[in-house]
């Protein structure tokens, strides 16, 4: 699959009002025992820090990441009125492909954005997602 199609499938999950469709598609782009690994935002970094603590958020295998995206569609699209969009062309090296993001409002004004670094199988499906948020 070519990484900019790969890039809108992946997008076009995470913007799915159907649970059936939007479940079918976790399975159809992760493999079985996908991980989606999200950095914190500066914020809660400093904060777990001062606890002394560190901190990542994953989701692993096609039921947490199904979960990890209904909870994202549910606040951010549904509840937000928000739409995650590609920005600019999707970048492929072997295994990697590379999306830059944005969460865009209804008159187009990005409330958040990103960077995805999804590692393939040889399949094409994603073994390992991580997110970079702006």
């Amino acid at each position: 699959m070519e990484q900019n199609e790969l890039a809108d499938r992946y997008l076009a999950v995470w913007n799915e009002p159907d649970a059936t469709k939007r479940r079918a598609s976790v399975e159809e782009l992760w493999t079985a025992d996908g991980l989606h690994i999200v950095q914190p935002t500066e914020d809660v970094l400093k904060e777990a820090s001062g606890l002394g603590f560190t901190v990542t958020f994953e989701a692993q295998g096609h039921e947490e990441l199904a979960t990890r995206i209904r909870l994202a569609y549910e606040e951010f699209v549904a509840g937000g009125g928000c739409t995650f969009k590609r920005v600019g062309t999707a970048m492929r090296l072997r295994d990697m492909v590379k999306i830059d993001w944005a969460l865009v409002d209804a008159d187009g004004t990005a409330s958040a954005a990103g960077t995805g670094v999804l590692l393939l199988d040889d399949t094409g499906r994603i073994r390992r997602d991580y997110q970079f948020i702006a």
